[in-house]
């Protein structure tokens, strides 16, 4: 081969292997580095991609919990991922700290790699010291039914007892309960640190509408209470006992309705209207048996209602008088 030809070639090849060294170089500085390493697994879980995060070296699969709050649409949006910080630690590891914005609030959490040799004898390869996968404790009380960052979640145990659910890290779950009659507080649960364990506790409550309806109906069955035109109102919360012979029928009124409250009852499932004061009034013309003289029975009847509240097959309450 002619001199000239041999030393382009030469050449060539210097500028290729060059250009080789240099394109790895940038790699290993880039993506795969510790913060390139760390930014894949970060960008996997923005763009909901479960399975990819989850096989990334070091993101091991706890024994507890179970995986509802990894499907991606129970993923909070991630987005504004950007590097913080990347401390060496010495002894191939390192820590890496990104902030980014997770479901609408600004975050940042720190991972800690190590190196794990190299891929294709060039590259750089890393792996998670903690794995990322966290976990998140629920309680669930006076009720069942879940919504985790508005997907409906299957129900997994009884009311009142805790149930894990596997997270990625960084993750942000807000949990609610909202049905016809029942709802709750937003329960956030914020999971920031890798390998972090985090509870909750969603706490169903009455709504308006189930307080309304009840108040609805037990004002209308007092109503009908009044109507009975004896002493004691069969099934009805007021009654009074008089000695005296009665001399035309018992005139009922209601001065006072309850005002209803709606709590949690002692067994699963259920909800009372507490012992609530009222007050009715009762007019009527008796004779002494003493001495025979006429007056008449004028007194505000102070009373006081007791209810048990349990949910049918159709779904509508049930209403109890506890006495």
């Amino acid at each position: 081969m002619p001199p000239r030809i041999l030393t382009r070639w030469l050449v060539l090849s210097m500028v290729l292997l060059l250009a080789f060294v240099g394109t790895v170089t940038t790699l290993n500085l880039t993506v795969y580095s510790a913060s390139g390493f760390v930014a894949s697994y970060l960008d996997a879980v923005a763009r909901h991609d479960v399975p990819g995060a989850r096989h990334m070296p070091g993101v091991t699969v706890t024994a507890l919990g179970t995986d509802e709050l990894l499907a991606p649409a129970a993923l909070a949006s991630l987005t504004g991922i950007r590097l913080k910080t990347d401390t060496d630690d010495g002894g191939g590891r390192h820590t890496v700290t990104f902030g980014y914005t997770l479901g609408g609030a600004p975050g940042a959490s720190s991972f800690e790699v190590e190196r794990t040799g190299t891929r294709f004898g060039v590259f750089t390869g890393w792996r998670f010291v903690r794995s990322p996968q966290s976990v998140v404790t629920v309680t669930v009380r006076n009720g069942t039914g879940l919504d985790a960052n508005s997907i409906p979640l299957p129900a997994t145990t009884p009311a009142g007892n805790p149930h894990a659910y596997r997270v990625l890290t960084p993750g942000r779950v807000v949990l609610s309960h909202s049905s016809p009659y029942l709802t709750s507080a937003r329960a956030v649960a914020l999971v920031d640190r890798p390998g972090s364990s985090v509870t909750a506790t969603v706490d169903i409550r009455a709504n308006p509408a189930f307080v309304r309806d009840v108040q609805k109906e037990l004002d209308a069955y007092l109503a009908t209470c009044i109507t009975q035109r004896v002493l004691l109102p069969t099934g009805c919360p007021m009654g009074v006992q008089i000695a005296d012979r009665l001399q035309d029928a018992p005139s009922w009124s209601i001065l006072r309705d309850p005002v209803v409250t709606i709590v949690p009852g002692s067994a699963p499932g259920s909800w009372q209207v507490p012992k609530t004061a009222a007050l009715a009034h009762l007019t009527v013309r008796v004779k002494s048996i003493f001495d025979g003289s006429l007056s008449t029975f004028d007194r505000d009847v102070p009373f006081v209602v007791h209810y048990l509240i349990t949910f049918g097959r159709t779904g509508a309450p049930v209403i109890t008088a506890q006495y």
